[in-house]
């Protein structure tokens, strides 16, 4: 069974540091074992982990031993507090509902060694023992099986934070994450606050088309941040608000950035704000943008480069067919047969070759509101925070304009979505005398197609095969998207395809988890 191993001297600091960080990792069914003589500091480390989860509005924490069970329901999990210490046997453990706990949440256990056999074999250990130094502990974590590679993370990102004296003491806190691996998490200290950034470099995943996997073709960062630290350079120096970085390890892929707060644009217009100011705001940035030059080669703080990659034809036709791969089976019942594949293929092949044709440029991918931060206190194009471009390409520069107003989270008028258009047109064609509006136009409702597409595959793929049903709220925003690109006459043939396998009736189907 795989296990990983890390030893440290901690001091009552440091132990609460090492709680904080297991709460940011710690999920459903996790079991933590609790180990060490009497005052050793097991529920001084429990409780900081509880306090840790619940954030601001913890409970006290009493030890165990008076209950032999406490149970606290944090806003991410429940989490079961149990004391093997004067229990008379495993039933009675079983008894307290210890099986039950770990199948809807997670425990923490002390003296688990008393009732070993009841640990499940997935589990975390810290072993708790004494020093020369009265207010400090040899700290020893172990994870065995599943949660082996969580435990040397942690490890990573506690001697990463130790070499950042300036955020010692900081408090650190759960962050929601997107569909991505990556993960964050904020630290705050005296007022001022940062993000750690914990984005370890993805393997390869399974081969699923010509010996490659959907990353690879797909031209998605595998190693996030290279990229985000080489691109964000280049984009702040522009003029546009992007993470600072404070701090990187390249190799372990983690970063200490600024934090940008959290008016995320959809947060914003939920709380009331006009939306068309913020889209319009960051239409200017995307008009800002296209004076800046797409370097060859991008710095890197370690001396390496990077350069933005570019798709090739397998990379537009791999996306699309996510619509063939997963939501054609969920509305269908059955695998796309083969012959409607090939319509399919052929039908896009003429919009790829357009796609393929445009000239190079600043494409970030993501540009949309769960990417986006309203800074009012900035100003111009500054106001506009930018979160996630590490995926960014040399592409044209229309598809980051279709993400913002087609936006996949957030519901864009079509009244608005065409002034904006006009909008950008007026302002590039103010500053480029050879802006061709209508061959922006055609690429604009290429882009859209096809980025509808591929998320129409998507929401179905993230609800089957990933569990996350909720991105199903977005289906029926990206079915209208879709219709009104389709409406673009060099488009038609597409049109035609789809409303005649994907009917309105199909289209206004639910889809179950």
């Amino acid at each position: 069974m795989q296990w990983k191993k890390w030893t440290r001297e901690l001091n009552e600091a440091g132990t609460v540091r090492l709680a904080e960080l297991i709460a940011i990792k710690i999920r459903v069914g996790d079991a933590i074992a609790l180990c060490g003589d009497l005052g050793a500091g097991k529920t001084t480390l429990a409780r900081a982990l509880i306090g840790a989860l619940y954030g601001v509005s913890a409970p006290e924490v009493p030890s165990p031993t008076f209950g032999l069970l406490h149970s606290y329901p944090t806003p991410r999990l429940t989490v079961s507090h149990f004391d093997f210490y004067r229990l008379r046997s495993a039933d009675e453990a079983r008894e307290l509902g210890f099986e039950e706990a770990l199948e809807t949440g997670a425990v923490i256990v002390e003296w688990p060694e008393l009732y070993a056999p009841l640990l499940p074999k997935d589990r975390i250990e810290i072993v708790l023992g004494e020093t020369a130094t009265p207010d400090t502990r040899q700290v020893t974590v172990v994870g065995i099986g599943s949660t082996a590679a969580r435990v040397e993370r942690i490890g990573q990102i506690m001697a990463f934070l130790d070499a950042q004296p300036d955020w010692a003491g900081a408090r650190i806190t759960y962050l929601q994450g997107d569909a991505s691996t990556r993960a964050y998490a904020r630290l705050k200290r005296n007022g001022s606050a940062v993000l750690l950034m914990d984005a370890p470099r993805q393997p390869d995943g399974p081969p699923v088309r010509d010996g490659r996997s959907y990353s690879q073709i797909a031209c998605l960062a595998e190693d996030m941040v290279r990229p985000f630290v080489a691109i964000g350079g280049v984009l702040g120096a522009s003029g546009l608000s992007t993470p600072h970085v404070l701090a990187a390890d390249l190799e372990a892929g983690l970063l200490l950035v600024e934090d940008l707060d959290d008016r995320l644009y959809g947060r914003e217009i939920a709380a009331g704000a006009a939306q068309a100011e913020l889209w319009r705001a960051a239409v200017d940035a995307l008009v800002h943008l296209r004076g800046t030059p797409v370097p060859p080669e991008l710095a890197l703080p370690d001396g390496t480069r990077y350069s933005l990659p570019r798709r090739d034809r397998a990379a537009f036709e791999i996306e699309i067919e996510l619509l063939l791969d997963w939501l054609w089976p969920e509305l269908k019942g059955g695998p796309a047969p083969e012959e409607i594949r090939a319509e399919f293929r052929a039908l896009w092949a003429p919009v790829i070759d357009r796609l393929l044709a445009l000239p190079p440029g600043w494409f970030l991918r993501d540009y949309h509101s769960p990417n986006l931060v309203w800074l009012p206190e900035r100003e111009g194009v500054a106001r506009v925070g930018i979160l996630d471009f590490q995926d960014a390409l040399d592409e044209h520069v229309a598809f980051d304009l279709v993400s913002l107003l087609q936006d996949a989270r957030v519901d864009v008028p079509e009244s608005l979505e065409r002034e904006l258009l006009d909008y950008y047109c007026a302002e590039v064609a103010a500053r480029e005398s050879g802006f061709d509006r209508e061959a922006f136009a055609a690429a604009y409702a290429d882009f859209g197609a096809q980025r509808n597409t591929r998320l129409l595959g998507l929401w179905a793929r993230l609800m089957r095969r990933d569990g996350k049903p909720h991105y199903l709220q977005h289906y029926p925003r990206t079915w209208d998207y879709l219709a009104r690109n389709l409406r673009y006459v060099t488009l038609a043939p597409l049109a035609a395809w789809y409303e005649r396998h994907f009917p309105e009736s199909e289209r206004a189907r639910r889809l179950a988890p």
